[in-house]
């Protein structure tokens, strides 16, 4: 049972931007209460974005895969780190060559918002590192010859995660694979994906909504409940992925709210 203050808050939210791996499915595990959850915030009229770090999929990978776990869903649902990095690109390395240190599905989606990407090393302008579920030593090698050449390269990362969770376990991420780059170069990228306050913020200047209006629901501090601080919106912490009770205790960011899971948010809500 949630304090009156919890469940006030929970109610007062209109647009539930929500992590997707350990908060609505582990791996290709959708959880039992994910359905009845969505199904509840249109039934009482609230808008949700799924909004993720993964870039190892694109847009139309997302819809494909939500659709095999029985979730209808179009392109106009979600706001991923892809996105973000594209519009971070656009407003910032417009019409730079990319090197792309990332999937076929986030070179497809950098290309999609009008990209130019290369593996010709004296052509590279801009570098940007993803999740890379197709990563070789020859990828990681290039990046670092790229930095090392040219101390002045735009160096992009889609997302600081270290780990992605799967039904077994855990992978390394983004930004596991960004340290590696940094023990052999001493280069840190700019990082745009969650905890950087730009997904919510791109999430709420779409669909007009204020900040107090807006919530971010995820199984991570150091990304999802983060992302929801330093946008200055309402973090829910859903302790059904990587957050334990210890790196809870441990942690000075503190979310708004912790449920075990949630299907705690349905009952706050329909009541």
């Amino acid at each position: 049972m949630r304090s009156k203050t919890e469940q006030e808050l929970l109610q007062s939210i209109k647009l539930y931007l929500l992590d997707m791996d350990g908060t609505l499915y582990l791996g290709d595990k959708l959880f039992h209460f994910t359905l009845e959850l969505l199904n509840t915030f249109r039934a009482t009229g609230r808008k949700y974005l799924f909004m993720t770090n993964n870039s190892s999929k694109s847009v139309e990978d997302y819809v494909e895969k939500l659709k095999k776990l029985g979730i209808s869903a179009s392109r106009e649902d979600f706001i991923t780190s892809s996105q973000a990095t594209a519009y971070y690109l656009k407003r910032n390395h417009p019409n730079r060559r990319l090197y792309v240190c990332g999937t076929q599905s986030l070179i497809k989606e950098l290309q999609r918002e009008g990209f130019a990407v290369t593996q010709k090393l004296d052509e590279v302008e801009c570098v940007v590192m993803g999740f890379d579920t197709e990563l070789t030593f020859q990828k990681l090698e290039d990046v670092c010859r790229l930095l090392m050449a040219n101390p002045q390269i735009p160096y992009i990362a889609t997302n600081p995660d270290y780990v992605c969770p799967t039904e077994f376990g855990s992978v390394p991420d983004c930004g596991s694979v960004c340290d590696m780059i940094y023990n052999a170069t001493g280069k840190r990228p700019v990082v745009i994906g969650k905890p950087s306050p730009l997904m919510p913020e791109l999430a709420m200047k779409k669909y007009g909504y204020s900040k107090e209006e807006t919530a971010v629901v995820g199984d991570r501090i150091y990304t999802d409940i983060k992302s929801g601080l330093n946008a200055g919106i309402t973090g829910i912490l859903v302790m059904s992925g990587e957050t334990t009770e210890e790196i809870l205790k441990e942690s000075g960011d503190k979310p708004h709210i912790v449920l075990k899971d949630g299907s705690e948010i349905i009952d706050a809500i329909k009541e």
